[in-house]
Formats: C-alpha cells, sequence, structure tokens
C-alpha cells in the first residue's frame, strides 16, 4: 500500500474522535471501513499508532508523532491547493463565525485569515452550543465551534456537517493554598467538601454530565456557584479559596492557581468544528479544520499539565 492524503485524513479524523465510529460518522464511512483502513495503515507504518479500550480508542507515543506530522502534511496540501493562480482576482467571501467559550478560537481565525487572504471572518461569541445549531440551521451564521460529551454528540440537520477537533479531559483547578495541592492528580471523591464554580447549562450536555460525574463518585456537590465570567475572574475567587472548578485542559495555570489531572480521567469533552454545506465548501472546510488542529497543538505546547497526563496514560507503542 502506498500512503496517500486520505489515509492521513482518516488518523486524524480518529485521534480526534477517540473512537472508530464516531470517526466514520464524521467522515461519512462505515465503521468497518474505518477499522479496515486503520489496520492497513498501521501494517504500513508495521506498529499500532492507537490503543483499543472500552471507551474507544487513544494514540500511542508514536501514533502522536505520526498524526502530528499528517496534520502537517494536510495543511501543506490545502495551502497549494487554495493558492491564488496567474495572480487572478478572487471574490472575497465573507464567512459568518460563532463560537463557545473555546480557546481554539483565536488560533483558528490567525491562520485561516493567514492562508486565505480572501476570506474575511466575523466572529460572535456564543455559550451555549445549542443555540450555535439552532443559529447554523436558520443560517444565521456560517461555521462555528460548539462543543459535546462521549455519548451526547451534536446533532443537527443534514444541512449542518460537523467534525470533531479534539476529544480532551477536563482538569479541576484549585487554590494553591487548597489542601490537597501537594497531589500530583486528584479524585473527584476528595472535592466533595468544596464549593464549585459550575457554568450553566450549555444545551449539550452540561452541567448534568458533571452532576452525573459526583455521583458516580458517591457525592453532591455541598454548594454550587453558577459562573459565567471572564477566566481571569474566575482565577482570581479560585486563587482566594472561593471554590474550585472543572477548566479546560489547555487553561494555563498562574502562581495562584493549580491545574490538577482528575484520577481516573471521569470528563471529558470534545471541540467541534460545524458548518452549513451550502455556505462552506469542503476545501474551506478543510481548512477551517486543519486551522483549528494546528491552533490546539500550539495550546499542547503551553500547557505542562496536559503534557504530563499525556505522558502519563498513553502508553508506549508496543509496551
Amino acid at each position: 500500500m502506498e500512503l496517500e492524503l486520505r489515509h492521513l485524513r482518516v488518523l486524524c479524523a480518529i485521534a480526534d474522535a477517540g473512537s472508530l465510529g464516531r470517526a466514520a460518522s464524521d467522515l461519512g464511512y462505515s465503521q468497518p471501513a474505518v477499522s479496515t483502513q486503520l489496520q492497513r495503515i498501521e501494517r504500513f507504518f508495521g506498529q499500532s499508532l492507537f490503543e483499543r479500550g472500552v471507551s474507544g480508542v487513544r494514540l500511542t507515543r508514536y501514533g502522536m508523532e505520526v498524526v502530528a506530522q499528517a496534520r502537517d502534511v494536510l495543511a501543506r496540501a490545502e495551502a497549494i491547493g487554495l493558492r491564488p493562480v496567474g495572480g487572478a482576482a478572487r471574490t472575497r467571501r465573507v464567512l459568518r463565525v460563532a463560537a463557545t467559550n473555546s480557546p481554539v478560537l483565536s488560533g483558528m481565525v490567525v491562520r485561516v485569515r493567514s492562508r486565505l487572504p480572501d476570506v474575511s471572518l466575523t466572529v460572535s461569541s456564543v455559550y451555549a452550543s445549542s443555540q450555535i445549531v439552532e443559529l447554523l440551521e436558520r443560517g444565521e451564521v456560517d461555521v462555528a465551534i460548539a462543543a459535546d460529551y462521549p455519548g451526547m454528540e451534536l446533532r443537527h440537520s443534514a444541512a449542518v456537517a460537523h467534525r470533531g477537533i479534539v476529544t480532551e479531559p477536563m482538569f479541576v483547578a484549585l487554590s494553591a493554598r487548597h489542601r490537597l495541592r501537594h497531589r500530583p492528580q486528584v479524585a473527584l471523591a476528595d472535592l466533595a467538601d468544596d464549593a464549585w464554580f459550575v457554568t450553566p447549562d450549555d444545551g449539550a450536555g452540561w452541567p448534568g454530565v458533571f452532576y452525573a460525574a459526583c455521583e458516580a463518585a458517591g457525592f453532591s456537590p455541598v454548594a454550587v456557584h453558577e459562573f459565567l465570567g471572564d477566566r481571569l475572574q474566575l482565577q482570581n475567587m479560585i486563587a482566594d479559596g472561593l471554590g474550585v472548578s472543572l477548566v479546560q485542559a489547555t487553561l494555563r495555570p498562574t502562581p495562584d492557581v493549580l491545574i490538577k489531572q482528575l484520577i481516573g480521567t471521569p470528563l471529558w469533552c470534545r471541540y467541534v468544528l460545524t458548518w452549513r454545506r451550502d455556505r462552506v465548501p469542503d476545501e474551506l472546510a478543510e481548512t477551517l479544520f486543519v486551522s483549528a488542529t494546528a491552533a490546539y497543538r500550539e495550546l499542547i505546547a503551553q500547557s505542562p499539565h496536559l503534557r504530563a497526563w499525556a505522558s502519563r496514560t498513553w502508553s508506549v507503542a508496543g509496551a
């Protein structure tokens, strides 16, 4: 077998979705077809790229290297395909973008503007992923970054398409004076007596998944502060010892706030690129996706707790 761009797209889709079934759905293939394709690709590389488990698949350390290189190759191939030919004039496209609270947004927009200077992006902040879907369905936005959760994948009509950017673990933010500050990892049950900062209903499963995880850990939060404000304000309140909070994997720690892994990784979130099929052609959707995943890779490089989690969670291929 010769390695082709379509094989690299399959690898990236599996890595982003975290399961063969979700990857097949995102790609529009059957699950057996994706499974067979992955087996052929792994034979080409001579070792496993993913670990299989009951909850899905995860990249091996070697698989992380391969997928990172695959994304770069796809980005370069896409840039070649979209380069203006002969200086011909092109119509400027306006793309209306909506996004939930995702750190990927800024990096994606910067990269798209660099790669596609003829595309103008206007950005709107929309908290609830359910509202994002409604805006797409009504044609009020063209593309968006939304969030969903394993087992509660985003639902929409055939007029809208989506593709998983990344499925990441949730971490917990504690005051640097917290009683568990010296532990490298904490159990959710260890925080049963703490007050929590929790963001409002996002229409996609949050905060239900949080309360379900607490129940599975054997407790109900003693106090919950509903909070939807800027990140710095939240970190200041955590630093003052007013409570703890689940946070995104790429949130940067500060001297007064520690980011800790939850033992067993009980909570996950997926960030999803969504778009209207009639407004965003396949080539543009691919550029948006490649830009979003490149932005996330950059965030990983700035997140020591996420890199530490990955080193503990993903085993070396063949080990």
